[in-house]
């Protein structure tokens, strides 16, 4: 389960900024992931929870944004698709088209004290 990882950075930068602010703690984290990344949104909340008692972040609240995949025809860029169509083939001329977003994972703020 590489959210375990990931919730373990997420933790790391948010600390890692609290110190360097001088702050008291961590209200609030707030994340964007794509839908494409291979992060499960639910396994990641469950991986925060069990990391971050006994840390500043212990009370924060821990928000996730799932952000949509996209793609487009880079033949003739007029096809955008959703990873809810499962097809990335352009309608117009058959290309595999590009993907745009959705491969995405950042941490967009903190709220710090």
């Amino acid at each position: 389960m590489h959210e375990m990882s990931i919730a373990h950075s997420i933790l790391d930068i948010a600390v890692g900024e609290m110190e360097k602010n001088a702050s008291a703690g961590i209200r609030k984290i707030k994340i964007s992931i794509g839908e494409f990344s291979g992060v499960v949104k639910e396994a990641l909340e469950f991986a925060f929870e069990v990391l971050a008692p006994n840390t500043p972040a212990a009370a924060a609240i821990f928000e996730i944004e799932v952000l949509p995949m996209t793609a487009e025809c880079r033949k003739c860029g007029k096809f955008e698709c959703r990873l809810s169509d499962l097809n990335l083939l352009c309608p117009g001329c058959g290309r595999i088209a590009f993907i745009t977003s959705g491969r995405e994972m950042t941490v967009d703020y903190l709220d710090l004290e």
